[in-house]
């Protein structure tokens, strides 16, 4: 990396020139293949709680500071919090074929002054998880904030320990930044947080892969892939 000094021979960041920040995030419907991600609302709620009741063991939400709902008027509660949020900016997750919502996510710690933007509050309810709609939906969520909005960094976080989100991080092409210990307390334990990042200068290759991966001719009559996902911090075998 090229350094680069002040008028004092301290050594500074690289310059960002003509930099004027990066667009809000707009609560607006991304529209895919398989499936569509679109803005969250109550209309959601009976399709959802039926989609992750699905996980009866609650394993869905054991990394989550919510959950798991064991009744529709507790997962209403927590879902009327989800729709008035705006950072968190909750999306649904629509399947194409059913019309349906079977997962959630989100935009949050929003900053586009910065160019920064993290996902997350991810949960994929059973019909959701190991799907080509769930690696579109990440899909089309990077798409947005790099292509669409012109932002520099996107960043994934998870509880060190989970070992599926870490995974999944790097098959979409996340690169591990670190591990901030002791971040967070939530449902009475501790976390460690594990952070990932995808820059600006990553996402064509990232983007390339992805598609690539997404197109209908990747898939056999059976809907099995032919070819795995491949991008730069992806596991050898995903």
């Amino acid at each position: 990396m090229m350094a680069h000094h002040n008028a004092l021979g301290q050594p500074i960041g690289a310059p960002v020139p003509n930099w004027a920040g990066a667009a809000p995030i707009p609560h607006t419907p991304m529209q895919g293949r398989y499936c569509d991600v679109i803005p969250l609302t109550t209309a959601h709620g009976d399709d959802l709680f039926d989609a992750y009741s699905l996980d009866q063991t609650g394993a869905v939400w054991t990394y989550m500071p919510n959950g798991p709902f064991t009744d529709r008027a507790t997962f209403y509660a927590w879902l009327d919090t989800c729709c008035a949020s705006t950072d968190p900016l909750f999306f649904s997750i629509l399947d194409k074929t059913s019309g349906k919502a079977v997962g959630v996510a989100s935009f949050l710690r929003i900053q586009p002054d910065n160019g920064v933007a993290e996902v997350g509050y991810i949960a994929f309810s059973p019909l959701l998880q190991r799907t080509r709609m769930a690696t579109e939906a990440m899909y089309l969520m990077m798409r947005r904030v790099f292509a669409e909005l012109g932002y520099r960094r996107y960043e994934w976080k998870c509880d060190a320990l989970n070992a599926p989100s870490r995974k999944a991080a790097a098959r979409l092409g996340f690169s591990y930044d670190g591990l901030f210990k002791q971040a967070l307390v939530y449902k009475g334990r501790n976390r460690d947080t594990a952070w990932f990042s995808i820059l600006d200068q990553d996402w064509p290759q990232i983007k390339a892969a992805l598609e690539a991966w997404l197109d209908p001719s990747n898939f056999d009559d059976g809907g099995q892939q032919k070819a795995s996902l491949h991008t730069p911090a992806s596991p050898t075998q995903t």
